[in-house]
């Protein structure tokens, strides 16, 4: 196994090259170009379709051109990492010593997980320096020209099936959005009755050698993953002229994986990646689009809650990353672990039993999973999960339910019945002003409708 010492010894510059693009009738086809000098080029390459999209220019739109540029220097990190040169060189477009100082920040945060797993102690400052190298990109600012419309990025889970219910109320244009379509990104729009023409698939294609390389142990880990939906769901909207892209991130993204620190899973899920997302398309891009969540102010306690009344979706959301090449969960994951828990107040213990097709808790086999979730560890699972307050409140919730109905409860609500946590815990079971921190960016008319249906029309601040 290569170790990031030695990595960045051997190679010790990263280039950015360029970008190449294919402007077609149906589909804009990207192709980043980059390379370690001595060990390898890589060039990953997007697809946007263009079926019913505004004839344009690619070589010619200035605004255009920048988000390809962005989505350019997001893809960089994944290839970056598996020898952290110490020194990146950008040659595809030119950045602002403010420009270099947020995608510092981003690439700093963004690999918190993988610093911290792979055991690597990374300096802020020292961990990379950012060279621009390149004049300006070609053609003239063209903002979105587009005054209503949201695009809706579909991750295939209970999230984004809570926007698409919550926006059906708003009179807008509807889009779904899908990266790399599977059956339960494809069969949540379905479900939703949104029409199918009007869902937008852009493909993703990794270059190979990344995958060798990893194999031959160079260094591997996590990367800010919800960066690149940001900036590929801004060039979509901006092809088929939407004003507005709603993400589907809630509240308990703002919580570290390990506590007491900046390590977090959820980074660029995270209401600060949102905000400074938001700013840098407003001062570095200026498409006119507006970036937000729909479910900040939410919770993943008061997600499951109303999603726990669609049950339409019941039988065709997944979210476990085990399970996501066969499109079922594999019942044995913290991620299904967590999503059975945070359900469990509201779906009954059969039912959700069923959904999985295990009862999970009853298996001991999960105890140390089970721990991390409600913060008897110091880390939580690697995995897009709640607080732990919440986990903790859905969990006395679940078996006060249970002990109330005379029904026995399953092994691992009977450990944590029997633990000190139930007794701190349980008093603060319906404390759930606790889960959410009031901070969005909902323009007003969809903070009204997130009001009605989720606050019964008065909101908590």
């Amino acid at each position: 196994m290569k170790t990031y010492e030695s990595c960045r010894m051997e190679h010790p510059v990263f280039l950015y090259k360029n970008f190449t693009v294919t402007d077609e009738p149906e589909e804009l086809r990207v192709t980043y170009h980059f390379e370690i000098p001595g060990l390898s080029s890589f060039d990953p390459v997007w697809r946007f379709p263009k079926k019913d999209a505004a004839p344009l220019r690619a070589d010619e739109n200035l605004t255009l051109q920048k988000m390809l540029f962005g989505l350019g220097m997001v893809e960089l990190v994944s290839y970056w990492k598996i020898a952290c040169p110490p020194r990146v060189i950008v040659q595809a477009g030119p950045l602002t010593g403010e420009q270099i100082r947020w995608w510092k920040e981003l690439y700093f945060l963004g690999l918190g997980e993988f610093f911290y797993t792979n055991g690597i102690e990374a300096d802020p400052e020292d961990f990379m320096e950012l060279v621009s190298d390149a004049a300006s990109l070609p053609g003239k600012n063209r903002p979105a020209s587009s005054a209503d419309g949201c695009l809706i990025p579909i991750g295939g889970g209970k999230d984004s099936a809570c926007t698409i219910e919550l926006l059906k109320k708003s009179g807008q244009r509807l889009k779904t959005y899908i990266i790399n379509p599977r059956g339960a990104t494809l069969e949540t729009v379905r479900v939703s009755g949104l029409a199918m023409e009007d869902s937008i698939h852009a493909s993703r294609t990794l270059d190979k050698r990344m995958l060798q390389l990893n194999q031959e142990g160079y260094l591997n880990g996590h990367t800010p993953f919800s960066a690149l939906v940001a900036f590929s769901s801004l060039i979509t909207a901006y092809l088929h002229e939407l004003k507005y892209v709603a993400l589907s991130n809630e509240a308990s993204a703002n919580e570290s994986t390990v506590a007491g620190s900046t390590v977090n899973h959820q980074y660029s899920k995270s209401f600060k990646f949102e905000q400074d997302f938001h700013t840098y398309e407003e001062t570095c891009i200026g498409s006119g689009i507006y970036y937000f969540s729909m479910l900040r102010p939410l919770s993943e306690f008061q997600i499951a809650a109303y999603f726990a009344k669609h049950p339409a979706y019941h039988e065709i959301f997944r979210s476990c990353n085990v399970g996501s090449k066969q499109d079922i969960w594999c019942g044995h994951c913290p991620k299904c672990l967590f999503v059975f828990l945070i359900l469990s107040p509201f779906l009954s213990h059969e039912r959700l039993s069923e959904l999985f097709g295990t009862d999970m808790l009853e298996d001991l086999s999960m105890l140390e999973d089970f721990r991390k979730l409600t913060g008897l560890a110091e880390e939580k699972p690697f995995e897009c999960v709640g607080s732990r307050d919440e986990v903790n409140a859905a969990v006395c919730l679940t078996i006060e339910q249970m002990e109330q109905a005379g029904a026995p409860l399953p092994a691992l609500l009977r450990w944590y019945r029997s633990q000190p946590v139930y007794e701190s815990a349980y008093p603060h079971r319906h404390d759930y002003d606790a889960f959410y921190d009031w901070n969005h960016l909902l323009p007003p008319a969809f903070l009204n409708i997130l009001s009605e249906e989720c606050y019964g029309g008065k909101l908590p601040c």
